[in-house]
């Protein structure tokens, strides 16, 4: 066994391992979709290869090369945890493309040998026609490799070129290093989508109809008519008063009562959905019993007839007799109901229509595609012209609709931080490019980039950080050809200051999630800002200290908020001497010969400010943790004070849309068995909408705190009961207070608002607050 693994990883680690594996196993034994079983199953693999690497060795969790035999720069499959499997992105059995591209040029079908061809004249030549066309995609980054290799031969830096295969050409036999050919060119950057075009449309065909609406058609256009059928059958036998048997049945009765039963019973073959006919105590279940007894020539007892005029009595009493108005206007309607077409049939139109359009990208104008039925379609169909698409699968063709980021947050589509760091890749990507005056080079790093952050993060230790792009060697072999010059930084600016704004704008009542940090980073290293920016770190594997960033955002807070602000003085924080912490710290300056790799003295402010003596349990990680996302306001002040991000709506509009965050997180802590994980994300809200009140004039200030009474208020009492220490504790602080040491003040009718703690319960919601989790 790996000794050096086992000293770096938390022992949880290995049962966390183990405790998804058997979560998988469950699933892939009991779940009752099939495609939910195997993709658990899948996963079940998985995880046995991440125990059996971590028992053999040959799996070192925590590291940046966890896979003995693979560079750190080789896209790794990585679970649930940042677990690698040992197993590469770009490994396994050859794809068909590969196949296809070996039997054309008449090599055998192995990576190594098509790896070979690329690099023969003929092999640059159709890498050449690629790189020209931009018909092709990269969904792993090594597949740009040898394109990268083909760019530097035909620019003539062979040099480069020769260093590139032999740094990946050990490789060539298991990885993929050629791109994916497609049918079209590489799609316009300038815009973002969700979803391709190609992934909407097999949404929308794999759609199936919905039982329950089906079954209620059936019972519409099937049961009820024949329900009418036998109810008037008997009313043949029925005095003035409805009631059945006060007179002799007409001639043929008996007949047709037995072809009415032949009938029921080919249409309950045929028909089987709905099960209320079934039923033999239901009305139409008490009539057909009835007609069987009578057809078969046996009188019916007393019981069956009082059941039966019962029955029949309720029938007429509840829709009226058969074709009667009232009864001809319930039946009108519901088949009325049973004509509309099914949302599955308009949902596969639909797909039909998207298949026209190029797959693998978004769609620039969504109408036509959920525009009503045309008669074309009608013909083609069956669908009634004029059908309109509902809304369900209208909201399925909006996750393809290509647009600006911030015309997506606009409509609604892009509904999260989170949602918005899988899009914002695109965007980088687009400015990652534009430092490369080559527009093949250009596109083809757009590409690259756009795989490189479909990357997993590993799960590190040791302060060791993810691989970056510009550490990949096919990056690496060109970077001499970007620009670095004004303009460049910028437009790295510009695009760093939109995204930030459309994010704190957008969702001002969360943390910015870490693959949105990290976009943002790649930007701002870009320029030429001091502009530092961190990521949330996980309680369950923090190893007690912070790299030297979070102590420079915290400096870049002060500098902002530092001098009095709300902000300060209700976390009661000094940040003159955070800045002393960074300019006099012991072992900084000219004597220390490498850059600092962590901030002990900003960890140990951090441990004091949380009152944790050490760390280790998961809820005293949690406390130091959040003492520091408090003291670098995680990246509010580093955008505002060093991006220049600025709302549109003003800050007091910010604080009140994090406020009505904070009353529905109380809100729903209220009625969750396991309340912490809401709690931390209420006090993250609250921490925001003090940062975005700091910022307010006093007038702005006044009328925000003013209108938290109103919102409260409009809330479940239940609400406004938790909340009432943290707003006693707001107002006390604005209006000149401070909290004791321990953060109440009043007696304990004020508190201050955080979102870990160690004592087992938390305030806000009155009872156990379950610790653990990231």
């Amino acid at each position: 066994m790996d000794t050096h693994a086992d000293k770096q990883l938390p022992t949880v680690s290995r049962s966390y391992a183990e405790g998804r594996l058997a979560r998988a196993f469950v699933t892939a034994l009991h779940h009752k979709d099939p495609a939910t079983r195997a993709r658990a199953e899948e996963k079940a693999g998985g995880w046995r290869r991440v125990l059996a690497g971590m028992a053999d060795g040959t799996l070192r969790i925590g590291s940046r090369t966890p896979a003995r035999g693979l560079p750190a720069w080789a896209s790794l499959e990585v679970l649930h945890g940042g677990f690698a499997t040992g197993a590469a992105r770009a490994g396994g059995p050859l794809l068909p493309y590969e196949a296809e591209a070996a039997r054309k040029a008449g090599v055998p079908q192995d990576r190594e040998a098509l790896f070979a061809h690329c690099l023969t004249e003929e092999g640059l030549a159709e890498l050449w026609a690629l790189l020209d066309s931009t018909c092709y995609e990269v969904t792993v980054p090594e597949e740009a490799a040898l394109l990268t290799v083909a760019w530097l031969v035909r620019a003539g830096e062979t040099d480069a070129a020769l260093e590139l295969v032999r740094e990946i050409g050990p490789f060539a036999a298991t990885l993929r290093f050629t791109p994916r050919p497609t049918a079209s060119p590489a799609p316009d950057s300038d815009a973002v989508h969700r979803r391709t075009v190609a992934e909407a449309g097999a949404t929308l065909a794999a759609r199936g109809p919905k039982l329950a609406v089906e079954t209620q058609r059936e019972a519409h256009t099937v049961w009820r008519p024949f329900e009418d059928e036998l109810l008037g059958h008997w009313l043949e036998t029925a005095g003035p008063d409805h009631r059945v048997l006060d007179r002799a049945p007409g001639a043929g009765w008996h007949e047709r009562g037995v072809a009415l039963l032949d009938r029921y019973r080919v249409l309950a073959r045929e028909h089987t959905l709905s099960g209320r006919h079934r039923d033999p105590k239901g009305n139409p279940g008490i009539l057909r019993g009835a007609l069987e007894e009578t057809t078969a020539g046996r009188p019916l007892d007393a019981r069956r007839l009082g059941l039966l005029r019962h029955a029949v009595t309720s029938m007429v009493r509840k829709r009226g007799l058969p074709g009667s108005e009232r009864h001809t206007a319930v039946r009108s309607a519901q088949a009325a109901q049973a004509a509309l077409p099914s949302h599955h049939d308009i949902a596969h139109l639909v797909a039909h229509r998207m298949s026209g359009l190029p797959q693998q990208t978004g769609a620039a104008d969504a109408t036509a595609l959920v525009a009503p039925v045309t008669e074309t379609e009608q013909r083609r169909s069956g669908l009634p012209a004029g059908t309109a698409v509902p809304p369900a699968i209208r909201r399925v063709v909006e996750t393809a609709r290509s647009a600006p980021l911030p015309t997506l947050v606009a409509l609604g589509v892009v509904p999260s931080a989170e949602v918005m760091a899988e899009l914002v890749p695109q965007l980088v990507a687009a400015e990652t490019a534009a430092a490369y005056r080559d527009v093949p080079l250009r596109a083809l790093t757009a590409a690259n980039y756009r795989a490189f952050r479909n990357r997993r993060s590993l799960l590190l230790l040791d302060l060791e950080r993810q691989i970056r792009p510009e550490e990949l060697p096919w990056v690496r072999a060109v970077s001499a050809q970007r620009a670095s010059d004004t303009h460049v930084r910028a437009s790295a600016h510009s695009t760093l200051r939109r995204l930030a704004e459309v994010a704190v704008d957008g969702f001002p009542g969360t943390l910015l999630p870490n693959p949105l940090v990290r976009e943002l980073a790649v930007l701002a290293r870009r320029t030429d800002l001091a502009a530092p920016l961190v990521e949330e770190l996980a309680a369950d594997i923090f190893m007690g200290t912070f790299t030297p960033k979070f102590q420079a955002a915290a400096v870049v807070a002060g500098e902002l908020l530092g001098g009095g602000s709300l902000y300060e003085r209700y976390y009661g924080i000094d940040y003159g001497a955070v800045r002393a912490l960074a300019d006099g710290g012991p072992g900084r300056g000219a004597s220390r010969r490498k850059a600092p790799v962590d901030a002990p003295e900003f960890a140990a402010l951090c441990r004091e400010r949380a009152g944790a003596g050490g760390f280790g349990s998961v809820a005293e990680n949690g406390t130091v943790i959040e003492q520091a996302q408090i003291l670098t306001t995680h990246n509010l002040a580093t955008l505002v004070h060093r991006i220049g991000i600025a709302p549109a709506t003003g800050w007091a509009d910010l604080a009140r849309r994090c406020f009505v965050t904070v009353c529905r997180l109380t809100g729903r802590a209220h009625h969750e068995q396991r309340p912490l994980g809401t709690v931390k994300d209420a006090a993250y809200a609250w921490r925001q909408m003090l940062f975005h009140l700091s910022l307010c004039d006093a007038g702005e200030r006044a009328g925000v705190l003013a209108w938290t009474h109103e919102e409260v208020a409009g809330h479940p009492a239940h609400v406004a009961a938790r909340l009432a220490p943290a707003l006693a504790g707001l107002r006390l602080v604005a209006d000149g207070g401070s909290f004791a040491g321990d953060g109440t003040a009043d007696a304990g009718r004020a508190r201050r608002l955080t979102g870990w703690t160690t004592t087992g319960s938390h305030w806000l919601c009155g009872g156990p607050a379950v610790q653990g989790g990231r």
